[in-house]
């Protein structure tokens, strides 16, 4: 190969590998890439925080609780009634029907869970 065309090969090649390195050092420094919407990734960091809430049935033998609940923001859902799995299934023979609580959920298993209820 002649001279010229080994100096530019080498360039393009040096060119190309700084190009690829830049743009992954610009996609992973935790900053949003110009045109992504990352508000779905910004609502699931939010902090779980409790929501009051209404007892409305206890399903002990599926581990499960229907609550009648205010929104909850880390989950990104609306004030609705839901049954929901409990982390600690045990923790359900505390509650009974009607009872006001505050309930604190997450994600568990890709699933909304409940994973800590206390009575108001």
């Amino acid at each position: 190969m002649k001279p010229g065309k080994t100096l530019a090969l080498a360039l393009a090649i040096v060119a190309a590998s700084t190009a690829s390195t830049a743009f992954a050092a610009g996609s992973m420094d935790g900053h949003p890439m110009h045109g992504m919407d990352n508000k779905a990734a910004a609502a699931s960091k939010q902090a779980a925080e409790p929501v009051p809430a209404e007892i409305k049935k206890i399903d002990a033998s599926t581990g499960k609780v229907t609550l009648k609940h205010g929104p909850i923001a880390n989950l990104g859902m609306s004030a609705m009634t839901m049954a929901f799995p409990v982390k600690d299934r045990a923790s359900l023979k505390h509650f009974k029907e009607g009872d006001s609580v505050s309930v604190t959920f997450d994600k568990v298993d890709g699933k909304p869970t409940v994973i800590d209820m206390q009575r108001k």
